[in-house]
């Protein structure tokens, strides 16, 4: 069977159009979100997606809104042409492929008019690349408890970040069903936890990590390592011992190894 090339929509009115369409003739509608550079821990969404829905929407977009400014936003590894030659060797592919180009333009008239006070604003608190660069963008989704330990301790804008722009891809695709992986542990539960207490009409997925053949987790920051620090990854894990277990936990981890920050975790239950 011929491979079968994605719609490519880039217009979030038109992706919205799109998907209102298709739930009018009755059809399901996955999505599953990332920000691109694909491996087969996506694919394995995908693949999962299909099993739940009749039509698979996948967004492609890198949040400036989960950054701070210190962070890697910029050098986040890119290749969308591989991207698409990728989803389209997946028995089925994908129905859709929404590439916005910056989900925080609002139009200059929604630019902060007085620049120097806003950048003396942000001297005075933690910010994201949206909030430097002053784009107006002042609605922020937070999980409060959820989102305070763990990564949230050294990352603290980008659980806010990563609610956020998951609702507005929620609101702009109005999906039946939504795919994450567990790899991104504490993310997939905030996502769950904000779908509960927000009312979407909608079911979250938690799909299970896919693993290299060293075991590392497969992530698209891997690119940057090199082949000594995976080496490292695998030969320095170790887990606390836990002498009693009385329900379900979760071990997880989140470590520097050169310029690349990964996290990886493990289900255990009871």
């Amino acid at each position: 069977m011929a491979a079968r090339e994605p719609v490519i929509i880039t217009d979030k009115d038109q992706m919205r159009t799109w998907s209102r369409s298709m739930r009018s003739q009755g059809k399901t509608i996955g999505l599953v979100p990332t920000m691109g550079y694909l491996h087969q821990g996506h694919i394995s969404l995908i693949k999962e997606a299909h099993k739940r829905s009749q039509l698979v929407v996948l967004s492609i977009y890198v949040n400036p809104g989960q950054f701070s400014p210190s962070e890697d936003l910029s050098t986040y590894p890119s290749d969308f042409n591989g991207d698409i030659q990728k989803i389209m060797a997946v028995p089925g592919g994908v129905d859709v492929v929404f590439r916005p180009q910056n989900l925080y333009d609002y139009g200059n008239n929604c630019r902060y008019r007085d620049y120097e006070e806003e950048r003396e604003a942000r001297r005075q608190k933690v910010v994201s690349c949206v909030e430097e660069r002053a784009l107006g963008h002042e609605t922020w989704v937070r999980v409060e408890k959820l989102e305070k330990g763990m990564c949230g301790k050294s990352r603290p804008v980008f659980f806010r970040g990563v609610a956020t722009i998951v609702t507005k891809l929620f609101n702009i695709v109005e999906p039946d069903v939504a795919v994450f992986g567990k790899k991104d542990y504490q993310q997939w539960r905030i996502i769950r936890r904000m779908v509960r207490d927000l009312d979407f009409s909608m079911e979250v997925i938690g799909s299970e990590i896919v693993r290299d053949t060293d075991g590392l987790a497969l992530s698209s920051r891997n690119v940057h390592l090199s082949p000594d620090d995976r080496e490292k990854i695998v030969e320095q894990e170790s887990l606390e011992t836990v002498e009693q277990i009385k329900g379900p936990v979760v071990f997880c981890v989140a470590a520097w190894f050169g310029k690349v920050r990964l996290i990886d975790n493990i289900e255990m239950n009871a």
